[in-house]
C-alpha cells in the first residue's frame, strides 16, 4: 500500500481537511453527554423548563454544526479517494501497456482486468473510509474515555480496562482476515477469466452444445469464491458480537458502580447518564471501526495485488538506434530461437533466413509449428532466446522499440477493431494519415467496397468490430497496417476469411506498393504463399525447408503433404 500512496500526493489538502473536519465534528459530539447531564441535574431536577429549552437548543446547534462539518469532511474525503483511484487506474493502465508480451502472458488477462476494476474500486473505498473514520473513531473512543475521567475518575477505570480488550479483539480479527481476502480476490480472478472466456467464445460454446458444461464449470468456480467469502465472512462476523458483548459487560459494570456512587452521594444521576452515553458512543464508533477494518483489510489485500503488478518491469531493454542501413537486408535471422518464459523447450529454433526489401516470404507449417512465434521476433514482441534478428543490418535489441515498430506493419491472426469509426481505426496506423493515404490503403487491402457500403470513413465501429463480418474485419485490419506505409509488412494468417480471388488480388496489390516492403505471409493455405519469392516450411519449431514452390514440392515432404492435402495431384498436374 505504501507504494500507492504517491498517487495521493496531489490531494494532500483534501487528505488533511477530510480527517480534520471529522475530528471537529467528533469534538462537538463529545459535548452532547455533558449537555444531557446538565439537563438532568439542573433542568429536570429543579423543574427549570426555560433551562431545559435552552439546553435543547444547544443540542440542536451541536447537531447542526456536526452535520455541516460531517458533510464537508465527506466531500474532501470522497474527492481525495476518487482522485487517488483515477490516477492509480491511469498509472496501472499505462504500466500494463508498457509491459512486454512475456509479462502479459505470465500475469494473464483475467487478473489484470480484476486488478484494474474490482481491486482499484476496493482500494478507493478503503481510502475513503480511512480518511473519514480512521482518526475519528479512535478520537471518539479515547476522547470519550478522557471525558469520562472529567465526570468521575473511578467509574472511568471501566473505560481503561474495556478499550485495550476491544483493541486486541479488533486487530486480531483484522490480521487474521487479511490473507483470506487475498485468496478471495484470486478466486474472483478465476471467475473473471471464466466469464471472459465464455463471452469471447460464446459462438464456439453454442456450436458444440457445451452450454451445460460451461455453466457447471462456472458454478464450480463460483462455489469456490463463495466458500472463501463465507469463511472470511464468518471470521469477520465475530467482530460485532465480540465488541457488543465486551461493551455491554462494561455498561453493566459502569451502571453498577455508578448506582453505588449515586447512592453514596459522590456523583449525580446526570453523571451516570453521561458516562453511559460515552460508553454508547464508544460502542457506536467501534461498530463503525469494525466495519471500516473489514473494508480496509480488503483494500490492503487488493493494494498489494496492484503493487505486485507495478513491481513487474518490462523485460525488454530499450535501445537507442532509430535508423538502420539502407543497403542491408530488410530482415535477417541468424541461428534465431525463441523459448517462451516457463517453457523447457524452444518454440522455434535454428532460424537462418535473409529477406531483402521487396521480397515476399511465405511461412507455412502445421498447427503449432512455430509460425507466429517466428514472425513475433521481428517487431520484438519477444526477444530471441538464442541467435539474433536484424532489421536493416541492426540487431532489433539495439533499436528504440517505437522506432523499430514504426517500420513494421503487423496484421495479427485475430482481426481486432476498436470502438469508434473506420477512420479512427485507420489512424491507429498513423495519427497524421490523410484521407488520401487511408483511401489508398483501403483500396490495396481490397476493402474499398466495405467502406463504401458503410457510407465512408465516418461509419461507426462497435466494440471488437462486431458490426462487421470476419472477412471485412480482416481487410480493414490489413488496411490499418498499410496506412503507416511500412518497410516490413507481416500478415499473420490474416487472410483466412477471404475468398481465393480476393486473397490473390490482395497479394498482387501489396506487391505493387510504392514503398516496396518486405512482406511476410503466414498462412495455412498453400495458395496464399505458393508464389512467394521464398517459402519457409516449419515443422515442430524447426525449419525443414526453404525455397520456391516447385523446389519444395520435390524436396520437402512436409510442404508437399500440406499442398497435396489442399490440391489433389491430378488437379495440380492439369493446372
Amino acid at each position: 500500500m505504501k507504494k500507492l500512496l504517491k498517487f495521493l500526493a496531489d490531494y494532500k489538502k483534501e487528505s488533511v481537511l477530510g480527517p480534520l473536519f471529522k475530528l471537529l465534528e467528533a469534538s462537538f459530539e463529545l459535548f452532547v453527554p455533558l449537555v444531557v447531564a446538565a439537563i438532568i441535574d439542573n433542568g429536570i431536577a429543579n423543574r427549570d423548563v426555560p433551562y431545559i429549552v435552552r439546553m435543547c437548543i444547544v443540542l440542536v446547534i451541536l447537531g447542526a454544526v456536526g452535520l455541516g462539518l460531517s458533510a464537508t469532511a465527506q466531500y474532501f474525503s470522497a474527492k481525495a479517494a476518487v482522485g487517488f483511484s483515477t490516477k492509480l487506474r491511469h498509472a496501472l493502465f499505462s504500466h500494463i501497456q508498457s509491459l512486454s508480451h512475456t509479462e502479459i502472458d505470465k500475469l494473464g488477462t483475467s487478473t489484470l482486468v480484476t486488478r484494474m476494476t474490482a481491486d482499484i474500486n476496493q482500494v478507493q473505498n478503503g481510502v475513503n473510509l480511512f480518511l473519514r473514520l480512521f482518526l475519528r473513531s479512535p478520537f471518539v473512543v479515547f476522547g470519550a474515555m478522557i471525558m469520562a475521567f472529567t465526570v468521575d475518575a473511578r467509574c472511568a477505570m471501566v473505560f481503561v480496562i474495556t478499550i485495550p480488550i476491544l483493541a486486541i479483539v479488533i486487530f486480531s480479527i483484522m490480521l487474521g482476515t487479511k490473507p483470506i481476502y487475498k485468496r478471495a480476490q484470486k478466486a474472483l480472478d478465476n471467475i473473471t477469466r471464466k466469464t471472459r472466456e465464455n463471452i469471447v467464445g460464446v459462438r464456439v460454446i453454442r456450436a458444440f452444445c457445451m452450454e451445460e458444461s460451461e455453466i457447471s464449470s462456472f458454478e464450480e468456480e463460483n462455489e469456490r469464491l463463495v466458500a472463501v467469502q463465507k469463511y472470511v465472512g464468518k471470521i469477520s462476523a465475530l467482530l460485532n458480537p465480540f465488541t457488543f458483548v465486551i461493551i455491554n459487560v462494561a455498561i453493566i459494570a459502569l451502571i453498577y458502580n455508578g448506582a453505588i456512587r449515586v447512592e453514596a452521594g459522590i456523583i449525580t444521576q446526570g453523571a451516570v447518564v453521561a458516562l453511559y452515553n460515552y460508553m454508547s458512543q464508544i460502542l457506536v464508533e467501534l461498530v463503525k471501526l469494525a466495519s471500516m477494518i473489514i473494508s480496509i483489510s480488503k483494500a490492503l489485500a487488493c493494494a498489494n495485488r496492484i503493487s505486485d503488478v507495478f513491481d513487474i518491469s518490462n523485460s525488454l531493454e530499450n535501445g537507442t538506434v532509430k535508423e538502420g542501413r539502407k543497403d542491408a537486408p530488410a530482415v535477417e535471422f541468424s541461428h534465431a530461437a525463441l523459448k517462451y518464459k516457463g517453457n523447457t523447450e524452444n518454440s522455434v529454433s535454428g532460424i537462418d533466413l535473409t529477406v531483402m526489401r521487396g521480397e515476399t516470404v511465405g511461412i507455412i507449417g502445421g498447427t503449432g509449428s512455430g509460425k507466429s512465434s517466428l514472425i513475433s521476433l521481428i517487431p520484438r514482441f519477444y526477444d530471441a532466446s538464442e541467435g539474433s534478428v536484424r532489421v536493416n543490418g541492426v540487431d532489433v535489441k539495439e533499436y528504440d522499440i517505437k522506432a523499430l515498430r514504426n517500420k513494421i506493419g503487423v496484421v495479427p491472426q485475430e482481426a481486432v477493431l476498436f470502438k469508434g469509426t473506420i477512420g479512427s481505426n485507420m489512424r491507429w496506423g498513423r495519427d497524421d494519415a490523410s484521407d488520401e493515404t487511408i483511401a489508398n490503403a483501403v483500396k490495396t487491402a481490397q476493402a474499398a467496397d466495405v467502406v463504401a457500403s458503410k457510407n465512408g470513413l465516418d461509419a461507426g465501429v462497435e466494440q471488437g468490430g462486431r458490426n462487421f463480418s470476419g472477412g471485412q474485419k480482416q481487410r480493414l485490419t490489413i488496411a490499418r497496417a498499410l496506412v503507416r506505409e511500412p518497410e516490413i509488412l507481416i500478415l499473420d494468417d490474416s487472410a483466412s476469411a477471404l475468398d481465393f480471388a480476393t486473397d490473390a488480388n490482395l497479394r498482387q496489390a501489396i506487391k505493387e506498393l510504392p514503398q516496396n516492403p518486405a512482406v511476410f505471409i503466414v498462412s495455412q493455405r498453400a495458395s496464399s504463399i505458393m508464389y512467394a519469392d521464398k517459402i519457409v516450411v516449419l515443422d515442430d519449431g524447426e525449419v525443414v525447408g526453404i525455397g520456391k514452390h516447385d523446389e519444395l514440392l520435390e524436396s520437402c515432404d512436409v510442404y508437399s503433404e500440406i499442398y497435396y492435402s489442399q490440391f489433389p495431384k491430378e488437379v495440380s498436374v492439369n493446372g
